[in-house]
């Protein structure tokens, strides 16, 4: 985890981590957070602890807990936005609850998408990496040996 934006995104998803807790704990509770409940109780709580697993994934740099972690959002929020979608183009009240629903679900949508764009660009990166502390002697032509008659070529006799 070498780009300041992985360390945004993962710093982003532990906040939207935490934000879901508290919503579905108030909810487990009786209240709301702000008119926001979760659409399913039991997939939630599903979710909170597949997103362990996913976010240990994405900081070691494995594409398949940025799928995992969109799958798994996808299926979750995926169904509400279209939902409220539809509402939008039916004309019929939103209401603030409602319009919170929609905001969420859509950052639940947008931030397993960017953490799998940001993987799937920096796959090079890992492929081929870049020292700099080292690159700068190793691959650079003007510190290169030349060699000539005088040179050294370790060929010394053992008796």
């Amino acid at each position: 985890m070498k780009k300041f934006s992985t360390y945004l995104l993962v710093m982003f998803m532990i906040l939207f981590w935490i934000l879901r807790i508290i919503i579905t704990v108030m909810s487990e509770l009786g209240k709301d957070f702000m008119g926001i409940i979760p659409i399913d109780e039991k997939f939630e709580v599903i979710l909170l602890f597949a997103f362990l697993i996913c976010v240990i994934l994405v900081v070691k740099r494995k594409i398949l807990g940025s799928l995992l972690y969109l799958t798994l959002h996808a299926i979750y929020f995926g169904g509400d936005v279209t939902e409220k979608i539809g509402i939008l183009s039916r004309d019929e009240t939103f209401t603030m609850a409602q319009a919170g629903d929609l905001i969420f679900s859509i950052i639940g949508l947008i931030l397993p998408l960017a953490v799998l764009i940001d993987l799937l660009l920096d796959r090079g990166r890992k492929e081929h990496p870049v020292d700099k502390k080292t690159d700068w002697f190793y691959k650079n032509k003007e510190f290169d040996r030349k060699l000539d008659d005088r040179a050294d070529k370790n060929n010394y006799r053992t008796l």
